[in-house]
C-alpha cells in the first residue's frame, strides 16, 4: 500500500543496506578507541541509527534526543525545541549524532552547538541522507550515505505527517498527498 502514494523509490532496500555497512565499516574504525555516545535524532533517525550501531564493530553507548523545527508543518520554522534531552552528560565524550536527513541544516547547527557548550570531546554526524539544496545554514556530514535532490522523500524512518516511516525504502511522495 505505502508504495502507491511514491512518485518513485529512490533507495531500495538492497541500496540501504550497502549504504549502512559501508558507513558502519568507516565508522568502526574511526571510533574504534574512542567509545563513542552514538546519539539518535528521534524519530526518523532511529531505524538509521538501529541499523547503523550494528554495523559498527566497536564499543559505543547509545542516546536519544527528541528535536523539533518544524512541529506538523511541511517547512521548518527555524526555532529549534528540546523535546527530549540525554540522558547522561557529554563532557569529555566523543559524541556521533546520527541524523536521518540533513536539510536546511538549522536543527543539527544547534545540536552540535549545544554540544560544543558542553564540552564534548568532539562532535561528528552521520547523515543518511543529504539535500545540500535547501541547506540555509553552513554545516555537512562527517559522513554521508547518500545524497538527494530537493524532492518530499519519506521511509525508513523519514515521515508526512507522521506516517511512511515504517517502508523499507526511501521514495518520493506523491505531491497530491502533501499539496
Amino acid at each position: 500500500m505505502l508504495i502507491h502514494d511514491m512518485e518513485e523509490i529512490l533507495v531500495n532496500e538492497e541500496e540501504l543496506r550497502e549504504t549502512i555497512q559501508k558507513l558502519g565499516k568507516q565508522l568502526t574504525e574511526d571510533y574504534k578507541d574512542k567509545n563513542p555516545i552514538v546519539i539518535c535524532i528521534l524519530k526518523g533517525a532511529v531505524f538509521f541509527m538501529t541499523d547503523i550501531v550494528r554495523a559498527m564493530d566497536c564499543p559505543l553507548e547509545i542516546d536519544f534526543m527528541d528535536v523539533s523545527s518544524y512541529g506538523d508543518a511541511f517547512e521548518s520554522s527555524g526555532e529549534v525545541k528540546i523535546l527530549k534531552d540525554l540522558d547522561q552528560s557529554v563532557k569529555g565524550r566523543h559524541i556521533l549524532l546520527v541524523e536521518d536527513i540533513i536539510d536546511t541544516g538549522r536543527t543539527l547547527s544547534h545540536i552540535v552547538e549545544l554540544f560544543k557548550h558542553r564540552q564534548a570531546a568532539s562532535v561528528k554526524i552521520v547523515a543518511l541522507l543529504d539535500k545540500p539544496d535547501r541547506r540555509v545554514v553552513s554545516i555537512r556530514a562527517d559522513y554521508t550515505g547518500l545524497q538527494v535532490a530537493d524532492k518530499f522523500v519519506v521511509g525508513y524512518g523519514l515521515d508526512y505527517c507522521q506516517g511512511y516511516r515504517n517502508a523499507p525504502f526511501i521514495g518520493v511522495l506523491k505531491e497530491e498527498i502533501y499539496k
